[in-house]
């Protein structure tokens, strides 16, 4: 099976292709045979009933600082692509939402991974709100009083944007911590969307737990323990990653929402969790594949091509 790719990220020259997800999961749509073509989110356009995107036929290699090749660009009908892969970063702002309704007008025939409708509609932080029961005592809002009583009621809280990514803008609030009001001043001048506090959790010394979830099953994890003195374990603010095997927990939790996350064509999903509690599923353009492959000499990558290419001969 060869296959017409096209893939949303970032532009490809800053990449790291020892850790960027993205670029691991083209080149082995390359090894497999798959033809690529690559546009960043800006280019991507709705013209008079078509979507369409300005961008290059690609060519990836693992070679430092010669790490890709672009053919002429062009204007391409993505509906005449087999797949679009959705994996520009986040932050989940108007920019990243416009893009995921316009890739919405594109016929079931092209398979978007993963798909955008979902990925628009259960953004990390809200989509775990779908389990109350596995997350940690957590409330989303924008009222002050009402932050300030869930702060009341459990003292030592993690304060963070509902609409963040890579750890930016987290906050851990102790006991005594008297400065909830001005993280809310400061917060609520930069945008009017709500906040996400969620009680502290203790075992975040021993790491957060990336788990790698492909087509709904749990294909592996890694573990990132976080730097002295820091709160935040994600890697690119110290955090170190670790090898780690699954927990009962784990596959306790992966599931309860791995139905749901098949049935909602999310194929490529990467869930936080902290001690025995769910704290994020991340569906926008999940990370850590490299490190996974690394620890655990599995190709995982070609287990996400096997979900999206099984789902295109159902088509």
């Amino acid at each position: 099976m060869s296959l017409n790719v096209a893939i949303q990220m970032d532009p490809i020259e800053t990449v790291n292709i020892a850790g960027d997800s993205s670029f691991r999961i083209a080149e082995e749509a390359q090894a497999r045979g798959h033809r690529l073509f690559y546009y960043t989110p800006d280019k991507l356009a709705w013209q008079q009933g078509r979507v369409t995107a300005r961008g290059w036929p690609l060519t990836v290699r693992r070679e430092v600082g010669n790490h890709f090749t672009l053919g002429q660009e062009a204007e391409v009908d993505l509906a005449d692509f087999d797949v679009v892969l959705l994996r520009q970063d986040p932050p989940f702002d108007m920019g990243y939402i416009t893009t995921t309704h316009i890739l919405d007008f594109l016929p079931s025939t092209t398979q978007v991974v993963n798909n955008s409708f979902w990925v628009r509609n259960y953004p990390e932080k809200l989509l775990c709100l779908r389990f109350p029961d596995l997350i940690p005592p957590t409330v989303v809002a924008r009222d002050l009083e009402t932050l300030r009583a869930f702060k009341a009621d459990h003292g030592d809280i993690i304060l963070k944007p509902l609409y963040g990514n890579g750890g930016a803008g987290v906050f851990r609030l102790g006991p005594d911590d008297r400065n909830l009001s001005s993280l809310h001043e400061l917060f609520s001048g930069i945008n009017r969307e709500p906040l996400i506090a969620q009680k502290f959790l203790p075992d975040v010394a021993k790491g957060d737990k990336r788990v790698i979830l492909v087509d709904g099953k749990a294909v592996g994890a890694i573990n990132r323990v976080p730097a002295a003195g820091e709160t935040r374990s994600n890697m690119h603010v110290g955090g170190r990653p670790e090898k780690i095997a699954l927990s009962d927990r784990d596959r306790e939790i992966c599931d309860a929402i791995g139905p749901l996350l098949t049935e909602k064509g999310q194929i490529f999903v990467g869930i936080d969790v902290i001690g025995d509690y769910l704290t994020e599923i991340n569906v926008t353009s999940p990370t850590g594949l490299m490190e996974l492959e690394r620890f655990d000499g599995v190709n995982v990558t070609a287990k996400i091509w096997e979900a999206i290419e099984a789902r295109h001969t159902a088509v």
